[in-house]
């Protein structure tokens, strides 16, 4: 199961350092998926960035493994309403398609990135669990 933790971790890490750099390097073409009530929406897609990297990063660090996971769970919640806005009015953004092939697997996925970036944490051994024991420890022996 570590190996496949590993997997995920590298895999989620190289997707969030990515999207990371896209923020800070194309804030501007995200601004329309702001919502409305969003303060300072340039500076809070900015900001995103940063955690994103940051987040990869820790996700790497056996030290900041766990806060990096709880971290980028929270913010693949945090998100859901921009991908809201930008299926359901429809916004158009250079080099992402403007589809329900699109947007329905998005939108469906989101609870997936939740999930994984928990479990490549090791805070969550779920579905994966066979007896006993939390996430990232052995089951506790029984006399």
């Amino acid at each position: 199961m570590e190996t496949g933790r590993r997997r995920l971790r590298t895999g989620l890490a190289a997707i969030y350092l990515f999207i990371g750099v896209v923020h800070l390097v194309a804030t501007d073409a995200m601004l329309p998926l702001m919502p409305d009530r969003v303060p300072e929406p340039r500076l809070v897609i900015q900001a995103t960035g940063l955690c994103e990297i940051v987040g990869a990063i820790g996700l790497l660090t056996e030290r900041f493994r766990r806060a990096a996971a709880i971290g980028l769970a929270l913010y693949a919640v945090c998100v859901y309403p921009a991908n809201l806005k930008h299926a359901f009015e429809h916004i158009h953004i250079d080099g992402i398609p403007d589809s329900w092939w699109y947007h329905g697997p998005r939108l469906a996925f989101q609870p997936v990135f939740v999930w994984a970036a928990l479990w490549a944490g090791g805070l969550i051994d779920w579905p994966f669990r066979r007896t006993g024991g939390s996430a990232g420890r052995p089951p506790a022996a029984t006399p």
